[in-house]
C-alpha cells in the first residue's frame, strides 16, 4: 500500500476511534490521523508477531481500531497528567 492508502486508512481507523471511545478528545485531523496510522502499526505489528492474523484480512482492521482506541486512552491519561502539573 502506498503512502496516500497509509494515510487513508490511518484517518478512517482514527476517526472509528474516536467514535467508539467516549469523551471529547480535543484533537484535529492531522491528529486523528497519525492516531490512526499508529494505532494500525502498533496492532499489525503485534498481532501478525502473535500469529493472531496475516496482512490483509478483515481482523486487522478491527486489531488497528482497538490499537488506535488504547493509544488514545494513553493520549488522554498523558495529556491529563500535563494539565494537572501546571
Amino acid at each position: 500500500m502506498g503512502i496516500i492508502g497509509t494515510i487513508l486508512v490511518g484517518f478512517i481507523v482514527g476517526l472509528i476511534a474516536r467514535a467508539v471511545k467516549p469523551g471529547n478528545d480535543g484533537m484535529g485531523i492531522i491528529m486523528t490521523t497519525l492516531l490512526g496510522i499508529a494505532g494500525a502499526l502498533l496492532a499489525g505489528f503485534l498481532g501478525q508477531s502473535l500469529g493472531l492474523y496475516a496482512a490483509g484480512e478483515p481482523a486487522g482492521w478491527i486489531a488497528s481500531v482497538i490499537g488506535a482506541v488504547l493509544l488514545l486512552i494513553v493520549v488522554g491519561m498523558v495529556r491529563g497528567r500535563t494539565r494537572r502539573v501546571h
